[in-house]
């Protein structure tokens, strides 16, 4: 446990803090660090400090899309100079079936990249490392979030030593805190939405995700290529070294199985095919690890007074575009707005206050969940006549300069669409 400042005391001993944090990974990390730099008084619960290890190419097999909407928050927050992010500013989308494709560059928008690819473990790193040296924060690792008390001035937090059995009903006097407001970023099995009994919509999408990295015979050059291939989409992302590439491939769980299992030359030679070898031959393969995909909404984003879900807790996406991380960002972004536009001194929890926060950010949420499950269920469908209607339309896109661009702008989080976070909506979906 590392505690950078001291708490209020409430009157029953509980220690108080304007704001709980439940998990510290890049959401709930960004949010805490934030906050804090805004001078709030921040606890940041998790049950251990994120810990990665590079595989055996040296990259993290796990890695985010990187906005230039979520890159500038990075910035403020200090820890973005200390990533070696790779920026691409080309994409491709084809597919197996089809005769046309959509090629997307930084160009059309006037920009030097549409993008980064950053290590997850990294970055964690760095957001906790400026957690350790920032002021007003109170980290607690290995302790369980147990119970969750709104009140009418604050939320009491029940916790015990991860491992150790006890109750909310009867913890010690060490295991209660107080914070005026409470965010879950703990992902999502978020155990502050667990706790709420918060329900959630959740979408099947009745596939596994296999993520590795490869090295190729060619570079990437800055390019991220996506196939949509019969059995789920697979995409290639620009790594550090430039024969190096991040792989995500969403497939039937027996498929994902199966080419785990492979030996390493017979799965280079599998994607390298699946991927039209559109990086000449694959090499070398690291550790393939396989998880499985499933999109979830949480009903509400704030489902108690002083308490909200931002993140994973929120709502899940298929990594089909990228666009978790990005959407946790943006939730972290808004959040922020929020705190940074009430009074010097007041109190962060209180009623009104994050209402319409809570519903912009489950109205932009389910809109991504509804798109990226339409475009699954679409290239996944066999039928001749929509393939066809695919192809026209792939078509019409590339060759629709006005309509590129602005799928291009909504992709970088600066269109109208991702601009959401910042105007007042119509009632919630």
């Amino acid at each position: 446990m590392v505690e950078n400042a001291p708490a209020d005391h409430g009157a029953h001993g509980e220690n108080l803090h304007d704001i709980a944090i439940v998990g510290g990974g890049l959401v709930g990390a960004a949010a805490a660090l934030g906050a804090a730099l805004q001078g709030w008084r921040v606890l940041l619960l998790d049950r251990a400090e994120p810990a990665w290890e590079p595989g055996r190419l040296g990259m993290d097999i796990r890695n985010v899309a990187v906005s230039p909407a979520s890159m500038a928050l990075l910035d403020e927050l200090g820890v973005w100079r200390d990533q070696q992010a790779i920026a691409y500013s080309h994409m491709r989308v084809w597919e197996e079936q089809g005769t046309r494709r959509i090629d997307f560059d930084a160009a059309d928008v006037q920009r030097y990249e549409l993008g980064w690819i950053a290590e997850n473990g990294p970055l964690v790193a760095s957001l906790w490392q400026r957690l350790r040296a920032q002021d007003g924060i109170t980290i607690r690792t290995a302790d369980r979030l147990i119970g969750l008390d709104p009140g009418t001035e604050a939320v009491k937090l029940h916790l015990t030593r991860h491992g150790e059995q006890a109750s909310a009903a009867a913890p010690t006097a060490s295991e209660r805190l107080r914070a005026r407001l409470v965010v879950g970023a703990d992902g999502a099995r978020s155990a502050v939405r667990q706790l709420l009994d918060v329900s959630v919509e959740a979408f099947d999408t009745g596939h596994h995700a296999l993520a590795t990295v490869i090295r190729t015979s060619n570079p990437h050059d800055g390019t991220a290529f996506q196939r949509f291939l019969l059995d789920g989409p697979l995409a290639l992302l620009p790594g550090r070294h430039p024969r190096q590439s991040s792989v995500v491939w969403s497939q039937p769980p027996a498929s994902a199985e199966r080419r785990a299992a492979l030996s390493d030359a017979a799965f280079c030679q599998e994607i390298a095919s699946a991927s039209e070898h559109c990086l000449g031959s694959v090499e070398e393969v690291d550790q393939r690890m396989v998880f499985p995909l499933q999109q979830m909404l949480a009903a509400s984003f704030n489902p108690v007074p002083r308490v909200l879900l931002i993140g994973d807790a929120g709502r899940v996406l298929h990594p089909l575009a990228g666009l978790g991380a990005n959407l946790g960002f943006e939730d972290v972004r808004d959040l922020l707005n929020e705190l940074d536009g009430l009074l010097p001194g007041g109190d962060p929890g209180a009623a009104g206050t994050w209402a319409s926060f809570a519903r912009r950010r489950r109205i932009r949420s389910r809109l991504m969940v509804d798109i990226m499950g339409g475009l699954r269920r679409a290239y996944a469908s066999n039928d001749p006549l929509l393939q066809w209607l695919r192809n026209l339309g792939v078509g019409w896109v590339d060759s629709s300069g006005l309509l590129k661009r602005q799928i291009i702008r909504e992709a970088l989080g600066l269109g109208p669409l991702a601009r959401v976070s910042r105007r007042s909506l119509e009632p919630e979906l």
